[in-house]
């Protein structure tokens, strides 16, 4: 797959690009959704997350994939995405420009629908 992994226990660790990393579980959220175009939570071992990144990779999307399984703080953001998506099943989570789409469901509706690929573009995460 060609998505890009950012992982806790990589080189690619994220708490150092910023000075100070907020306790705040939705506040880290915000800002790990709005460093790049299109961004998924996921937990390696979910079949849907695998599902929706083969989604977004198949469409020629390259997205940030936050594996909540590797981060030692993962258990408070799955906790903090429930509570976003007011639902008991948090992953998978995408955010596309910074914003959030919604799980799995919302996802598959928006590219049923048609919508995804506009969003996709206006994020500059597509360029068709």
């Amino acid at each position: 797959m060609h998505y890009q992994t950012e992982s806790w226990t990589s080189y690619n660790m994220i708490p150092t690009r910023t000075t100070a990393i907020s306790s705040d579980p939705f506040e880290r959220i915000e800002r790990m959704a709005s460093e790049n175009a299109v961004v998924i939570f996921s937990i390696s071992s979910c079949c849907m997350c695998h599902a929706i990144k083969r989604l977004f990779c198949g469409m020629g999307v390259n997205p940030t994939v936050y594996e909540l399984d590797e981060d030692p703080r993962g258990n408070e953001l799955e906790r903090a995405l429930m509570r976003l998506l007011g639902s008991s099943t948090a992953v998978p989570v995408v955010f596309i420009g910074g914003k959030l789409v919604g799980s799995m469901d919302r996802v598959m509706g928006s590219h049923i629908n048609g919508t995804l690929v506009p969003l996709l573009k206006e994020a500059g995460a597509l360029w068709l």
